[in-house]
Formats: C-alpha cells, structure tokens, sequence
C-alpha cells in the first residue's frame, strides 16, 4: 500500500471555489480502480495551502490514475486556481 500527498497553494480569493471543485474531484479519485481513500486537508496556519491526501493499493494503481484522461480533466479544474505547480509525493510504509 501506498499513500500520496499533493500540495497545493491556492490563489488569493480562490479558497473557497477550491474547496468545493476539490470535493467533487475527491469523489471521482476515491472510484478510480485500487484508490482505498481520499481526503483534502486545509493547513490551519496557512489559508492558501491545501493537501490531499489518498492511499491506493499499489504504486501501479496510483500511476494508472496519474496518467489517466479522468485526472486530467479534473487537473484542468484546479490548475487555473494555484499559485504554483502542485507538489506531489509517493510514501511507502517502511519495512
């Protein structure tokens, strides 16, 4: 199992209208084949950064949704909301 956080920092005035895309795109990452969950998380010190976080069964299952049109759809949504590129990081649990 995996999990993956992607950092996002959100435009001036633009929180809000995030939020709400990023529910629905939440919705649609959590169907995506070997997604066991997905969460977006707001950093309480910092009202313009957000995370999601996700766990899937494998790293194959993450790259397949990485690399799929249904991501890109819903990246098209977000992009023209961020300050800067998203971050993204693959973990591993430790063995």
């Amino acid at each position: 199992m995996i999990r993956v956080l992607i950092e996002r920092h959100i435009a001036e005035g633009l929180a809000e209208y995030y939020d709400s895309t990023i529910k629905r795109t939440v919705s649609t990452v959590i169907k995506a084949p070997g997604c066991i969950s997905g969460e977006s998380l707001k950093d309480s010190k910092n009202p313009h950064k957000r995370i999601v976080m996700s766990k899937w069964i494998s790293i194959e299952h993450w790259d397949n949704w990485f690399r799929s049109d249904e991501r890109r759809k819903v990246i098209s949504e977000v992009t023209p909301m961020l300050e800067a590129s998203e971050k993204i990081t693959v973990l591993e649990l430790t063995k």
